[in-house]
């Protein structure tokens, strides 16, 4: 007896993935530093804040962006590739790399804060404060 023919599978759209409720804060990642490097944070920050003139300290402010960018680099990126047990040579390329980046970095960021006013400044300050929260 002859069959007849299978019907053709039925072609369906793909569902689009479920959507996840998110919080209605934007993400953020943020980093561990050393209690020192937050104490001198809070004391820069606090030092600008009050100050009759933010812009005299313009360059301290220019430092601390500095070295809290090498301590995020440093606990998001060269500590990573120590935990996942990268050889020696990639750890070091790694850090070579990376100082380059940051004397690069440096010059520029130390001009651009350099040129911003007071209320760019205060700005920045109340942005870092943000991060810390």
């Amino acid at each position: 007896m002859p069959t007849s023919p299978r019907p053709a599978a039925r072609v369906t759209a793909k569902r689009a993935p479920k959507k996840v409720a998110l919080p209605a804060s934007k993400p953020f990642l943020r980093f561990h530093h050393s209690r020192e490097l937050r104490v001198r944070t809070l004391e820069i920050l606090e030092t600008i804040e009050n100050a009759e003139r933010p812009t005299a300290y313009s360059g301290h402010l220019g430092d601390l962006v500095l070295e809290l960018t090498d301590s995020g680099m440093d606990q998001y990126f060269l500590q990573s590739l120590k935990a996942a047990k990268a050889n020696f040579v990639v750890q070091q390329s790694a850090a070579l790399g990376l100082s380059g980046v940051q004397k690069l970095m440096g010059a520029v960021i130390r001009n651009v804060i350099g040129r911003m006013d007071d209320r760019q400044l205060l700005s920045v300050c109340g942005s870092i404060r943000r991060f810390m929260a």
